[in-house]
């Protein structure tokens, strides 16, 4: 596979911890199915930032950031059964990329983490 772009992106967990506060927040910017799966989380603010990271890097490895009616919440992080993080790839991120790259095969990998203060996200995106 060869790579077509990378993201990479930083947030202080004390600013999400602030903006969280505001329910238009969360709504603007998370999926309903990633809003429910922060209520089986103890720590919702680790939660919320690492996924926050992740769909801003999701946008830097596009090249594009967030244009061309790209939207947070049409970026979707999900986990598998193990715990492994990947974007769930709706119609609308296809169309976007077939538009974009020309290219109907894609891949993106996912790695997020975090400690007290940061959480970060590093995406690849491959054709």
């Amino acid at each position: 596979m060869k790579i077509v772009g990378i993201g990479v992106d930083i947030v202080d967990n004390n600013r999400i911890r602030k903006m969280a506060k505001n329910k238009n927040f969360l709504s603007r910017i998370f999926s309903k199915y990633e809003i429910t799966a922060s209520k089986k989380k103890s720590n919702k603010v680790s939660f919320y930032a690492k996924r926050f990271a992740a769909k801003e890097a999701f946008s830097k490895s596009l090249g594009s950031g967030f244009r061309n009616n790209l939207n947070f919440k049409d970026i979707v992080v999900k986990n598998d059964r193990y715990g492994m993080p990947f974007f769930y790839i709706s119609k609308k991120i296809k169309f976007l990329i077939t538009k974009k790259f020309k290219i109907k095969k894609f891949y993106f990998t996912l790695s997020i983490a975090d400690e007290k203060t940061y959480s970060i996200a590093f995406v690849t995106f491959q054709k």
